[in-house]
Order: structure tokens, then sequence, then C-alpha cells
């Protein structure tokens, strides 16, 4: 089971064999938590949509930063500084490429930082981590596979603070030993980063990128 933002709409995934009464008799079941969840994404700040225009917000690591677009031909590139994040594309790029752009170069900011995390906390925890996958997910956060002993991390979290990042790693590898979120995988969570409901917390209350959810 599952709640998906905007709205709060719910989607189960069942075996073939259980009838609708089953299923109906499950999400009965599970009322109050599916309205906490619903409640939580109701709440949640959401983003202006962005047009990707010169001194536009964008967020990298959790700090604000103005967008500058230097367009050039050449080489498209995003360049980093204290105070700025500088979009270098052709004259007439679309905000579509412009986005597209800049997705990229999020990804290349996870990517850079997860092999450090993973390598640190997979030997803390002693776990192996097969393959690590980075992508736009619109639901989650990220997402473990234990059986494959893969992880899938959302590439928003480069626009996060930096122990957000940190959090999803242990909170993924956590999954490695446990693969529901009951009292021996919380007890995991408290053992490895006892500040993990504080980050969650953080990460939970930050505005989320606007979307127009496809489901």
């Amino acid at each position: 089971m599952s709640v998906h933002p905007p709205a709060g709409r719910v989607r189960i995934a069942a075996p073939r064999h259980l009838s609708d009464d089953a299923i109906r008799s499950f999400a009965i079941g599970k009322l109050r938590w599916i309205r906490r969840q619903q409640a939580r994404l109701q709440e949640q700040e959401r983003e202006t949509p962005r047009e990707f225009l010169d001194r536009e917000s964008h967020f990298v690591w959790g700090r604000r930063l103005l967008l500058r677009i230097v367009e050039a031909d050449g080489v498209q590139r995003v360049e980093l500084s204290p105070r700025h994040l500088t979009l270098h594309v052709r004259p007439r790029t679309p905000a579509s490429k412009r986005a597209q752009l800049l997705d990229e170069w999020y990804r290349a900011q996870i990517r850079a930082a997860l092999p450090p995390l993973i390598s640190r906390w997979a030997s803390v925890m002693g776990v192996t981590v097969g393959r690590v996958f980075v992508q736009r997910m619109k639901t989650k956060w990220g997402s473990c596979n234990r059986n494959a002993t893969t992880i899938r991390v959302n590439t928003e979290l480069a626009r996060k603070p930096t122990e957000c990042l940190e959090y999803l790693v242990v909170h993924e590898l956590a999954h490695l030993l446990e693969p529901t979120h009951n009292a021996r995988f919380v007890a995991l969570m408290d053992q490895y980063l006892p500040a993990w409901h504080s980050v969650r917390q953080t990460l939970n209350r930050l505005p989320v990128r606007h979307e127009n959810w496809d489901y």
C-alpha cells in the first residue's frame, strides 16, 4: 500500500488470488494510517513551478542560490558558486532543455556524494550493496531491493541538506537487514543514526518540487 502526492491517492498492490472484499478489508484496516499520510502530504509545502529564468531561486544541498543564465555557443554546463548556480546554454535553448541539463547536474552531484557514504555505512552496518541507481522519483526519496542488494536514490536529494542524503542511505541499508518498518528496523536506525527522527522531520517539512503528477 502506498499514498501518493499531491492529493494522497491510495494505491494497493495485491496478489491476483485475493478477492476485492479481502483487499477492501485490508484498506479499511489501514484507514488511520492512510489519513495520517494524506494529512502529511496536504500540509507539505510545494514549490512554485520553475521556469529556469535569470534570478530564479534554486537549491543545492539545502542552500538557496540564484540561477544565472549565460547564453553562448559552446559546451552547455552548470557551474556552482557560493551565491549562484550558473547555467551555460546555447542561445534560444528552451526551458525544457534547461531543466534537463540541471537535472543531469543534480544527478551527477548525487553520484559523486554516494560512494563514500555507502562505503562507510555498509562497513559499519555489515551489509553489501550490489548496485546503486540514481534517478528522478516522484513518490519516494529512495528504495531498496533486498534480494538484489540494490538501492535507488532520488536525484531531488541533491537539493536538500546533506544530512538528508546520509539519512536516506542509512535507511535503505537498514532495509537490507530488515525489510519492514517494524520495531527491529527502528532499533537499527536508533543504533546507527540516533538523530534520524529529526532528520526525517526536516526532510518531510521541506518544500517538495512542483510536479504534474501522473499515475
